[in-house]
């Protein structure tokens, strides 16, 4: 936890209110999300037992299992759920547009919109990963064939598991993250994780203060769990006695079951309301049109026929994935801090960015010492917080993110009874490729700007080897007979290649 928020914290709890982390949405909201709430019944591994879902808030869908443990109930509830799901994905596929590519020499294509899935928690992020890894393999023939679009739909529910990985993804998203991104309360993270607990500190209800919402929260007969783990004294006392029948009464199973539900759906598409009256980021909508490449290029995979996605990667797949989890993430943290001051906030305690007057400006200074004379402006701006970068540290101004700003000097000053620092920077970049600077490309004298460490800079993605190129422990080729017999006549026996391996 950052200090600022453990500030934001401090106060959610003394003013008995939700503070705000953030000063704009940081995530894509949809026009017409799809609100996905799943169960599972207890003591089974993610054996569904219900689940409510729609695009409309006042008529959601609710599927029930009617024998969590039969597997052609189960498989059922799966079709069901393909019904619903699958045509709302394949809903944004009418529109494409042209994206250039190659600086413009060639073009791509991808869909003009994608859909967008919400669950409660990160648990049912888990559910939707699990309950896709075992669909997506059955088949539609023989013995034991499931529907058609089954499998097609644990493809589907596997490829949003796995984009909710990629930060600032915004495909499918679960409510208690995507609150917690905006808003700090007054308890622990733990009880945070309670969407209910949470709502009750952010939106209490009228008349009622956040304590004595959030304690109502913890009251499981009068707000139910979120799912998809279910509330043990309802499990004991209601869903046992209707289970353990051989015909269960559905009508009565699906009442009982839609009571359950209807708090989280209701508190579901009010943390949305809040979430869409919040201004949206300027860099959100640069991640959805990613969110749409992904979009596009899976539904494209599945039109070509393309093959499921493995039960687990290799070895280079799985470092390649990381590399790229790894820059989603610093690339997410910077456009956050970007498009938000309160975010930049935690980097300027940290002293990884500062912010100051421009005092003196030198837009037309050309630097010839080189083997060319180039366009190298200089800059001086005063700030009275600690600057604690180096002479030659290269920063970036959210104002002007394709520039860059390199340090020549920090001077301290003390005019009059605050203490000042003069940084004197020079400009590169941003300005045009002519030796006089485009109009507004340089900060004029009183402009005041933020710099920082940070940078929306590309970064390459790492360099992996072929999968046939690994070593075997790798899973590489395997050593062949007839080169472990090589190596048992130079080392003596075959038998201490591999421990030999192992101890390099």
């Amino acid at each position: 936890m950052s200090t600022l928020t453990a500030l934001a914290r401090a106060q959610a709890f003394a003013a008995a209110r939700a503070q705000p982390l953030a000063t704009v949405r940081h995530l894509h909201l949809h026009e017409r999300p799809m609100v996905l709430i799943p169960y599972a019944m207890a003591g089974e591994a993610n054996a569904p037992l219900a689940a409510m879902l729609g695009t409309d808030r006042k008529n959601p869908d609710l599927l029930v299992v009617a024998q969590p443990r039969n597997r052609d109930d189960r498989f059922a509830f799966a079709a069901s759920l393909a019904e619903a799901i699958v045509p709302y994905v394949d809903s944004f596929t009418a529109l494409t547009e042209a994206v250039a590519v190659d600086r413009g020499r060639d073009v791509r294509y991808r869909f003009t919109d994608a859909p967008q899935l919400w669950v409660p928690n990160s648990g049912g992020v888990e559910f939707l990963r699990l309950f896709g890894r075992s669909t997506r393999f059955r088949s539609t023939e023989g013995e034991y064939a499931v529907p058609a679009a089954v499998p097609l739909l644990g493809r589907w529910l596997t490829f949003f598991a796995n984009t909710a990985e990629v930060p600032g993804s915004s495909l499918l998203l679960n409510v208690v993250q995507a609150m917690s991104l905006h808003w700090a309360t007054g308890q622990s993270s733990a009880e945070d994780a309670q969407l209910a607990a949470l709502m009750a500190w952010i939106a209490p209800p009228a008349g009622v203060s956040v304590f004595e919402a959030a304690a109502a929260a913890e009251n499981p007969a009068l707000l139910p769990p979120a799912g998809p783990a279910t509330d043990p004294a309802f499990d004991n006392h209601v869903l046992a006695p209707l289970l353990s029948v051989a015909e269960p009464d559905i009508a009565e199973l699906t009442a009982v079951l839609r009571e359950q539900l209807l708090p989280t759906w209701n508190l579901m598409w009010q943390a949305i309301d809040l979430l869409r009256a919040l201004p949206v980021g300027s860099r959100v909508a640069g991640r959805w049109d990613g969110d749409r490449d992904a979009y596009s290029a899976f539904y494209q995979h599945l039109a070509e026929g393309g093959a499921p996605q493995p039960r687990r990667d290799g070895a280079v797949a799985a470092a390649a994935r990381l590399s790229r989890l790894e820059n989603a993430a610093a690339r997410y943290a910077v456009q956050r801090a970007f498009d938000d001051p309160l975010v930049m906030a935690e980097y300027r305690l940290a002293g990884a960015a500062f912010e100051g007057a421009v005092t003196l400006a030198k837009a037309d200074r050309i630097d010839d010492s080189g083997k060319r004379p180039v366009l190298r402006p200089r800059i001086m701006v005063v700030t009275a917080e600690p600057v604690r970068m180096e002479p030659g540290a290269t920063l970036t101004s959210p104002a002007r993110p394709s520039q860059k700003a390199t340090i020549i000097s920090v001077t301290p000053v003390l005019p009059g009874d605050e203490a000042k620092t003069e940084v004197l920077l020079e400009l590169s970049g941003g300005m045009g490729r002519k030796l006089v600077a485009e109009p507004g490309s340089v900060p004029e004298v009183g402009e005041r700007l933020l710099f920082t460490t940070l940078s929306e800079a590309y970064r390459p993605g790492g360099a992996f080897p072929e999968p046939d190129q690994t070593p075997w422990t790798h899973g590489g080729p395997p050593v062949s007979d007839s080169a472990a017999d090589d190596e048992a006549g130079v080392n003596g026996s075959a038998e201490l290649e591999p421990a030999a391996l192992s101890g390099a």
